[in-house]
């Protein structure tokens, strides 16, 4: 989905150590390219993260799944070099490179010595500018796609997920999965596939993360170097995804003792200025594990499931609340009131002290997330410029989150929490929930 990776890196961003010293270099290359550099020279290697802002949701609707089709195909081969060609190549000077298709952005991530940066650097250029696209590669990677797909489709957690976007969303491209369907799939060829390169990879709406050994200088030649040859104009990405579900619940009938619930409604934009505050309150909700309210009263209490949470989804075009659990067939139509009973509870009466200050002490240095290796902050530089985040973001956060006041939490409990609006889509055989309620 989304922007799992947008939602992930964001997190990891949201929960950096208050004790984080990291000094951001903003860095803009010969060629016109913005990067945010990290420089760390005591190990000789450096890691590099591209973001490729517009993603799976550019491709047209009879061509669903091309771009993720697309990205999986650019290990496959380049310039003069097939498959295992360029695998032996990049194995052989050490580097690593992983391509990635999302709702929202392609990514693209390489490591690589400094020693053989130059050498390295060239191969990453020609994987994005000189794809082979073979025909016996594109066969292979569509059988890999066509997989994922049938996967999906014995899966109850991606049932309830893309039933709930395609409810939610209609014929938007966020409405479809973002490896299109199994009869899209079939129908790409060779020249849909260079569309979505075309379309997918330009300079024009590319942001880049660097951690390492490399300066300043070094970088922007070496950006330059990598995406130069690429397009300067990006096409333009779809409009607003308006949320069109409405509350209740869908079951989707699956042959299991156990029930999947996939919830939510619409959210709050990241540049909202009650963003913190519904970070905040989140945390409470159901983003905190076993100290957040739904975990307490669902599982702890009760023991309807073993596992309930509820995240921020920042999705570009349409931010959302989004939840998860699983429970027995039996108990799952228990647990849905629960759920709608606490969402009511806290959106017209608020949370407590004690939860925002173990919230607020969690958030910014009980369990902290850390910076682990220059990759992780390569990526999460690249997605601080995605989200449109200062370059002094990371000094400032636990700033942000101390301020927030039970006054702010509740205040933006009782705008964002609509119980009246929470949707459930239910995958498995719940008792006492029919088909369409």
């Amino acid at each position: 989905m989304i922007a799992r990776i947008a939602a992930t890196l964001l997190a990891c961003v949201l929960a950096l150590p208050a004790s984080a010293t990291i000094e951001i270099e903003e860095v803009t290359s010969p060629g016109g390219i913005d990067a945010w550099l990290v420089e760390d020279p005591s190990i000789p290697f450096v890691a590099l993260e591209f973001w490729f802002v517009g993603g799976s949701a550019l491709d047209p609707a009879e061509n669903r799944g091309a771009t993720y089709l697309m990205t999986g195909l650019l290990e496959e081969g380049a310039a003069d070099m097939d498959a295992q060609g360029f695998a032996a190549a990049v194995e052989g000077l050490a580097a690593s490179f992983e391509f990635d298709s999302y709702r929202d952005a392609v990514v693209v991530s390489a490591q690589m010595l400094t020693q053989n940066r130059d050498e390295a650097a060239a191969l990453l250029r020609a994987a994005l500018t000189e794809p082979r696209f073979d025909e016996a590669a594109l066969e292979r990677v569509r059988a890999q796609v066509v997989s994922i797909i049938e996967g999906n489709a014995r899966d109850p957690g991606e049932i309830a997920s893309s039933t709930f976007n395609a409810m939610a969303y209609g014929d938007h491209p966020y409405g479809a999965p973002q490896e299109g369907t199994l009869e899209t799939v079939a129908a790409l060829t060779r020249d849909d596939i260079l569309a979505a390169h075309r379309a997918a990879l330009t300079r024009g709406r590319v942001v880049v993360g660097a951690a390492g050994d490399i300066t300043p200088e070094q970088l922007g030649q070496l950006i330059d170097g990598i995406l130069g040859a690429l397009p300067a104009e990006a096409p333009p990405r779809p409009g607003p995804a308006g949320f069109a579900l409405d509350g209740g619940t869908t079951v989707v009938d699956f042959p299991s003792p156990q029930s999947v619930a996939f919830f939510g409604h619409s959210g709050i934009a990241r540049d909202d200025p009650d963003f913190f505050p519904a970070f905040v309150l989140n945390e409470v909700l159901g983003g905190g594990g076993f100290r957040s309210r739904l975990m307490e009263e669902v599982r702890v209490e009760r023991g309807l499931t073993y596992g309930i949470g509820t995240s921020l989804s920042l999705a570009d075009l349409s931010p959302t609340l989004l939840g998860q659990f699983s429970s027995s067939n039996a108990l799952v139509g228990e647990a849905i009131e629960v759920v709608r009973g606490q969402w009511a509870e806290i959106a017209a009466n608020g949370i407590t002290q004690d939860e925002l200050d173990a919230a607020v002490r969690y958030m910014t240095g009980a369990y902290p997330l850390r910076f682990d290796g220059n990759g992780r902050i390569a990526g999460i530089l690249a997605a601080m410029q995605s989200d449109g985040m200062p370059v002094d973001y990371i000094e400032n956060r636990n700033d942000y989150v101390s301020a927030v006041t039970l006054e702010d939490v509740n205040r933006v409990a009782a705008r964002l929490l609509r119980p009246e609006a929470l949707h459930f889509v239910v995958v498995g055989q719940p008792e006492g929930l029919s088909p369409g309620n």
